[in-house]
């Protein structure tokens, strides 16, 4: 974690995270014209916060889309954090959210997690399309044709047969990258977010990369930041050992909050 904290110890590099926590995803240019700094001294200072693993950036054409990744304060979180007085600090934060839910002007930001895996681009490809496969890690099965325009579900494997999520198969192009719109509540009359997988492999391992945007609120930006994390972790768990976590990971939020 030292390069975190190193990064993490530069006012104008907390104050970039702040400009992106505002606004998540943008450019480079974007970024110049919120943050009274020459353009390569911005460069210099993302770089820093990359390497660190506390931005990540995505290609989008010819230009770098810079995100917040949440994964190292997660950590920082964990390890220092949660084990102290929870219930008195979710009070606090519950305050505080509520404090910031009334005082926002802006819109929600996009979510951002990007982790390792030690498997192939077709086999992080197949985990996030076979239904039998994410049966096993998410405990819903999701089900398609995975074609551009398709329908696919996000089927409980309960007995029930109660779809979850639905959405449309907005981009697929196998092993690397697939877009999907992410409707939780279809009934309500607002556009769906979208999620992004980008998978990039390296030699031995691949760099999935999940984004999720157009979020409606703050309350789903919360459920997000909690279960993708343990989606992924799952399914991270069952590439690299063949078996999913001995519990299941989400749980371990929900009894948190017990």
């Amino acid at each position: 974690m030292d390069t975190v904290f190193k990064a993490l110890a530069d006012a104008t590099r907390r104050q970039l995270l702040d400009r992106l926590r505002e606004h998540n995803g943008q450019t480079l240019r974007e970024l110049c014209e919120r943050v009274a700094m020459a353009r390569q001294s911005v460069t210099q200072h993302l770089d820093i916060l990359e390497r660190a693993g506390l931005v990540t950036v995505l290609r989008r054409g010819r230009e770098r889309v810079h995100y917040i990744n949440p994964t190292p304060i997660h950590d920082i979180e964990q390890r220092w954090i949660s084990v102290f007085d929870r219930p008195r600090l979710d009070v606090l934060r519950a305050i505080k959210n509520q404090a910031e839910e009334y005082a926002m002007t802006t819109t929600v930001p996009n979510y951002v997690y990007v982790t390792y895996i030690r498997a192939s681009a077709e086999q992080v490809w197949k985990a996030l399309t076979d239904a039998d496969l994410t049966a096993q890690y998410w405990g819903h099965a999701n089900v398609s044709d995975w074609q551009e325009g398709s329908r696919w579900e996000h089927r409980r494997v309960d007995g029930s047969g109660k779809l979850d999520v639905v959405g449309t198969v907005l981009e697929a192009d196998q092993p690397t990258r697939l877009v999907v719109t992410f409707e939780d509540s279809p009934q309500e009359e607002r556009s769906p977010s979208v999620v992004t997988f980008l998978i990039e492999p390296h030699q031995d391992i691949v760099r999935l990369t999940v984004t999720h945007e157009n979020l409606p609120n703050e309350e789903m930006l919360q459920g997000i930041s909690s279960g993708w994390p343990a989606v992924l972790a799952n399914l991270k768990s069952l590439l690299e050992t063949g078996a999913v976590l001995p519990q299941t990971p989400w749980e371990m939020e929900q009894a948190a909050h017990a």
